[in-house]
């Protein structure tokens, strides 16, 4: 069995710069209990999006483990849309509402999903039997996840907290369990 623990990023401070926002104190906070709570399971690898929020957020864990954190471009965060959107809930809502649709400059569910499940299949190639933590974000982990088990929606994003960490265990490409393990 592989075992990959998708690792919500914690809490940031705003920026406009998306790939470069960091962790609030709370964030900090939070992304220190992150290894408490998947430690018991000894972590082999440790992946990330390239934003920084979501590598501060696995940091705790790869230097626990004496582990590089991997880069992949492909687990970063989707892009709704070229500018900031002038009504967020509207503009998400609108894409998980029609999976096709991409608002200008954005990616519609479709295409950040498979992105995203490029990487999930690749990790699960070259990680087999082996336990990964990926750094992620909210939107893509449940795109991900939804590719899966269509039960992870819009609803179930809409319940995500900040960090959260769900464990997807996988029996070669097949998802045969999900738990949560975060606890607030």
């Amino acid at each position: 069995m592989t075992n990959l623990y998708f690792v919500r990023h914690a809490h940031s401070i705003y920026t406009p710069d998306e790939l470069e926002r960091p962790l609030s104190e709370k964030g900090y906070k939070d992304a220190e209990r992150i290894l408490a709570l998947i430690q018991p399971d000894n972590i082999d690898v440790v992946v990330s999006s390239p934003y920084k929020r979501a590598v501060q957020t696995v940091e705790a864990v790869a230097n626990h483990y004496n582990l590089e954190i991997e880069i992949y471009e492909d687990l970063k965060e989707r892009t709704l849309t070229a500018k900031p959107a002038e009504d967020f809930t509207a503009a998400i809502t609108k894409v998980w509402e029609d999976p096709y649709f991409a608002w200008e400059g954005g990616e519609s569910n479709m295409e950040a999903q498979a992105r995203g499940v490029k990487v999930i299949y690749h990790l699960l190639d070259k990680y087999a039997g082996e336990n990964v933590a990926i750094g992620t974000h909210g939107n893509i982990m449940v795109l991900i996840m939804n590719h899966f088990d269509k039960q992870y929606d819009f609803s179930f994003w809409n319940g995500l907290d900040m960090p959260d960490i769900y464990k997807l265990t996988f029996d070669g490409d097949e998802l045969v369990g999900v738990s949560r393990m975060w606890e607030r």
